[in-house]
């Protein structure tokens, strides 16, 4: 028995009939089913019509005929330039690998005044100053960050509190500055922070070199509050104090938030949603919790499945559709970077929707004492103890050891959605990423079960939904080209 058909079946470039190119197809509810291409380009067909297609018999005249040969599913004679279109929306789909990493975090401290429960870092006490980055090791960080070959350089400080060593971003953002003179990099700095600790001259300082705030708010004040808990129990009050007040020196656009999400918010989506919107935030990151520090250490990861998690997101997504069908403009931002994926030739750059994986390429992690992790997650993985995914150190490291090691290289490779099992045939596969490290600290493998995964399991829901919702609804359709673009 012969394991394959004959060249003959794929190849039918003559006149009257067509050519199949590389496509991937997967189920949907009823007969319909979604097909993808390497370009990542879909279409929803009946399960008769993608028969015909498979078997050679759909005719020219049919009406999905021309949306498949324009998407280029198929190739006739008359497709002159469908290969030569794909092969292009293939390069504008990976050409961000060739910038390599843009996004560089520096640590900057690990002292922290909250004490939230669902911490992704194992955050030290305020006044642990052995816990805080010096400047020789943020000099040595600065050298390796301008060696990237990425046109744009983003410098995120992150901690703990990255304000409380905050005469080093001070240090940073200057010394950045003067080496960009030379270097000519877009370059770009953030602060994540919450807010607690802020003042006008933080703020005066952001204004004058253009630094953007990220910050946290989980919701209302009652749920903030009982997330993240601080000294006096105002994080709420401080948070949303340090956000007008910011936005009030930096502009409403150079302040954005982040939501996690906990046991206790997920009977409360709507009123988080409606706190974001009362602050005018233009949209908001429905995330659910990772697998790292202390939120494994306090079980907060394990308080609810996937299940319910995306019980809260859908429910929430649809509350967003029906804000915007009241005419207030707000977005869903995951979604956002699912549906650039999905309607447009560009890749976002999201780290966790990147296939080759985006650890190490578009984003890397340098910590406080000196460690450079392929990750945010990378390094929440490290302070569990599995350091994994450590790639250097600024004081013992070239960049080319750094960004050649084994410990990049063997987890990109292996994890490639590309060959991976229950990967490469998935339908799925160009909107989705490689998680490596998500599947390290939850199934100690860099491909890890899919069938297990909670990774695999949100996203597939997610992907399927915004296709039915797009499908079903021609207004939808409309509004998700928007948040694409």
């Amino acid at each position: 028995m012969n394991k394959f058909a004959p060249l003959s079946d794929f190849q039918r470039p003559t006149d009257g009939q067509y050519q199949l190119a590389f496509f991937r197809f997967s189920a949907l509810e009823g007969d319909r089913y979604v097909l993808t291409n390497q370009a990542g380009e879909y279409l929803v067909l009946p399960r008769a019509v993608l028969s015909a297609l498979i078997r050679h018999e759909l005719p020219s005249d049919h009406p999905y005929y021309s949306r498949l040969r324009s998407r280029q599913f198929l190739f006739d004679t008359s497709s002159k330039l469908g290969k030569a279109l794909l092969a292009n929306k293939v390069r504008t789909k990976t050409k961000r690998l060739e910038n390599f990493t843009s996004l560089h975090i520096m640590v900057v401290s690990l002292r922290c005044e909250h004490s939230c429960p669902y911490c992704q870092v194992s955050r030290q006490s305020e006044d642990r100053n052995a816990f805080d980055m010096s400047t020789e090791t943020a000099e040595k960080t600065l050298s390796l960050i301008f060696r990237s070959p990425s046109p744009a350089i983003k410098i995120e400080f992150q901690g703990g509190e990255p304000l409380l060593n905050f005469d080093l971003i001070r240090y940073v953002v200057v010394r950045a500055e003067q080496m960009n003179l030379s270097a000519g990099r877009n370059l770009q700095f953030v602060i994540t922070t919450n807010l607690a600790v802020v003042n006008d001259d933080i703020l005066e300082f952001c204004r004058l070199h253009s630094i953007l705030i990220s910050t946290s708010l989980d919701g209302p004040a009652s749920l903030h509050n009982a997330n993240r808990p601080r000294p006096g129990k105002n994080s709420y009050e401080l948070a949303v104090a340090g956000i007008e007040k910011a936005r009030a020196v930096l502009g409403a656009e150079r302040v954005s938030a982040l939501m996690t999400t906990t046991k206790a918010s997920l009977s409360m989506g709507r009123e988080i949603i409606d706190e974001y919107v009362r602050l005018g935030f233009p949209g908001i990151f429905l995330r659910p919790l990772s697998p790292y520090g202390f939120a494994i250490k306090t079980k907060s990861y394990t308080s609810y499945d996937v299940e319910r998690w995306l019980e809260f997101y859908l429910d929430g997504l649809n509350y967003i559709i029906e804000l915007n069908d009241n005419g207030i403009r707000f977005r869903e931002l995951y979604a956002s970077t699912v549906l650039t994926k999905m309607l447009t030739p560009f890749e976002p750059g999201y780290v966790d929707l990147m296939s080759p994986a985006g650890i190490g390429i578009s984003a890397v992690v340098y910590n406080y004492d000196g460690e450079i992790y392929a990750s945010d997650e990378a390094r929440m993985l490290a302070e569990m103890g599995d350091k994994t995914f450590r790639i250097g150190n600024v004081h013992k490291n070239t960049y080319e050891e750094i960004f050649s090691s084994d410990a990049l290289l063997d987890p990109i490779e292996q994890s490639f959605a590309g060959s991976a099992p229950m990967c490469s045939d998935c339908a799925f596969e160009p909107f989705c990423g490689a998680e490596p490290v998500f599947h390290t600290a939850t199934q100690h493998d860099f491909v890890g079960l899919k069938t297990r995964s909670a990774f695999c399991t949100r996203n597939m829901r997610i992907f399927k939904t915004l296709i039915s919702l797009m499908e079903e609804s021609p207004k939808v359709r409309e509004l998700f080209m928007q948040w694409a673009n």
